[in-house]
């Protein structure tokens, strides 16, 4: 019997599902100073990474302590997302005594491990990011001669942790027939030194001859060229870095292997890094992790949950952890309570002694208005007393007046009285 039945479908299903969730990488790059890192990544993923501002300053490069520095964007190209972490190693190399300097390196990648193993041990667990180290770019210095022994060191410290890719910095300052002897004296003192780089697997079908006609495994190492310059090159836009002999195109394979390196970390093998890393890498560790604990062992780290213990014991502690940070998140709500009332208080007390100012200036305003208008008052009184006293005096003196006259209005009178009496007496 012949028919569709639907499970070929399954491939889509999963295509469908990976691209919702998105994808994580994490890459990093260790080497000397001056040697082109932050261009080269610049120019792989066409992004800028490490912009003017994040350079370090000079204050900075004179401090020769190694520090791990990881940077973390946000990716997409045709609607799949991929969130890349960068971790950069500043001061790896620059010091006069450069001894143990891969020490921060190798505890960064120990600790990362240490993350995924406690997230994935819980009894309760949750999604988490994958930070694990997928890549290590270390980037060699084009001497043409052979291997510094920092480099041979650091690769054995390194080369069971993580995929160590090496990789020919500034390649341009090199001729292709001393590139290529330079080439072979690294592979043969990694071999001599019984060092393990990543090994590209065959990936079969006709996908490998669509990406990259040259096969990968004779590049290695990686000899590259960085630019993060666009210029215009026989009518095209293209990355490259201008000399007085000619141009050096970043994404000409005739000129360097920044197109292999491209194509390997992103376009084919970036899964099966991340697969190498999860099956051996991260197995080592977690083998030699389990295998160094003892029954009943106390937890190495009272931070974490110790693998040793019981699922029961696990959960226990799990809600010990969450109760302590409960009361620590209690504690700090407290905290911020208690500045928050105190700033509250020092606003009224300051609002209060504010009004209490105005209001004595208000207070001492209306004295000084009640003064002014008692003095108007007591003038007032004394004009219109005054006053009063005048009017008093005029009226006595016009009472005066009217009894003079009135006085010689009646002598007048009597006068003409008289008069006519004595008339009367000379008539008879």
């Amino acid at each position: 019997m012949e028919g569709y039945v639907g499970f070929a479908n399954l491939p889509n299903q999963v295509f469908r599902k990976s691209v919702k969730k998105g994808f994580e990488f994490t890459v990093m790059v260790v080497g000397e100073s001056g040697l082109g890192k932050s261009t080269l990544l610049n120019s792989l993923f066409l992004t800028d990474l490490y912009t003017p501002s994040s350079y370090p300053s000079i204050k900075e490069k004179l401090n020769k302590t190694v520090e791990v520095k990881p940077c973390t964007v946000e990716l997409k190209e045709g609607g799949v997302r991929l969130r890349l972490t960068v971790v950069d190693t500043p001061g790896f190399g620059d010091a006069v005594d450069n001894t143990d300097c891969w020490k921060p390196v190798i505890k960064y990648i120990d600790s990362k491990f240490e993350e995924h193993l406690n997230a994935e041990s819980r009894v309760q667990r949750s999604p988490f990011p994958d930070n694990r180290v997928h890549c290590c770019l270390y980037f060699i210095s084009p001497t043409g001669h052979s291997l510094k022994p920092l480099d041979i060191e650091f690769m054995k410290k390194l080369h069971n942790k993580v995929n160590i890719v090496p990789v020919i910095s500034k390649a341009d300052t090199l001729t292709t027939e001393e590139c290529t002897r330079f080439k072979k004296q690294i592979l043969q003192e990694i071999k001599e030194n019984n060092i393990s780089i990543y090994e590209f697997p065959d990936l079969g079908g006709e996908e490998d001859a669509e990406l990259d006609a040259v096969n990968m495994r004779d590049k290695v190492p990686f000899a590259v060229v960085g630019s993060n310059t666009v210029l215009e090159v026989n009518g095209k836009r293209v990355r490259a870095r201008v000399y007085p002999w000619g141009v050096v195109e970043v994404e000409n394979v005739e000129h360097c292997d920044f197109v292999a390196l491209r194509n390997m970390l992103i376009r084919t093998h970036m899964q099966d890094l991340k697969d190498v890393t999860n099956d051996a890498h991260y197995e080592n560790y977690r083998c030699d992790k389990l295998a160094s604990m003892t029954v009943g062992s106390p937890s190495s780290s009272p931070s974490h949950v110790s693998l040793s213990k019981s699922p029961l014991e696990q959960l226990e502690a799990e809600k010990d952890d969450h109760e302590k940070k409960l009361k620590k998140m209690e504690q700090e709500m407290e905290q911020v309570f208690d500045i928050k009332v105190k700033e509250k208080k020092k606003k009224l007390k300051d609002s209060e002694a504010e009004l209490g100012k105005k209001h004595e200036q208000m207070t001492n305003q209306l004295e000084q208005q009640l003064k002014e208008l008692e003095e108007k008052r007591k003038k007032f009184e004394k004009e219109k007393k005054e006053y009063e006293d005048q009017r008093l005096a005029d009226k006595k003196l016009e009472r005066s007046d009217s009894s003079s006259k009135s006085l010689k209005s009646i002598d007048g009178i009597v006068k003409e009285k008289d008069k006519k009496k004595d008339k009367k007496k000379g008539f008879f």
